[in-house]
């Protein structure tokens, strides 16, 4: 069966429901420093959320924030184990930049740390390209920072 997205906000359960897999997941990989980035990827205030479904069941997330300008941040983007290697990261990943691009946005960033290796995979075979740590992330030695310019 095709998996299926939906466009929604943070309230909804599904994603809360996946952001909490992932913040345990991050909490192993980033051990010490997980409260560090915790605390820049609170859902409260994410306006538009895309949750991939496996028939009924939610399976991968992701969201992106006004960051500044023409400029959107990708936040909180999730795989379950089960169903990882299957193109679902790129699938969201390819509707939040649609979905940016519809609301007038011209790039996306995003960091992700070093002990994600599959993350970093995933944005260079998406191609973003690496760019300087920026704003709360600037000197921050585990932290990747990466951009892509949405095409028209």
């Amino acid at each position: 069966m095709m998996p299926t997205l939906t466009r929604t906000t943070a309230s909804h359960p599904d994603f809360i429901h996946l952001v909490k897999r992932l913040d345990v997941e991050l909490a192993i990989r980033d051990g010490d420093e997980h409260a560090f980035y915790a605390q820049f990827n609170t859902i409260d205030t994410l306006r538009h959320v895309v949750v991939a479904y496996d028939g009924d069941i939610p399976v991968a997330c992701g969201a992106i924030k006004p960051y500044k300008d023409e400029t959107v941040e990708i936040k909180r983007m999730y795989t379950m184990e089960s169903h990882r290697g299957q193109g679902l990261a790129s699938m969201v990943l390819s509707e939040l930049e649609k979905w940016a691009s519809e609301l007038g946005y011209k790039r996306c960033i995003l960091e992700t740390g070093l002990n994600q290796p599959e993350a970093i995979h995933l944005y260079h075979k998406n191609h973003f390209n690496r760019i300087p740590n920026y704003g709360q992330y600037e000197g921050v030695d585990n932290s990747v920072c990466f951009e892509k310019v949405l095409s028209a």
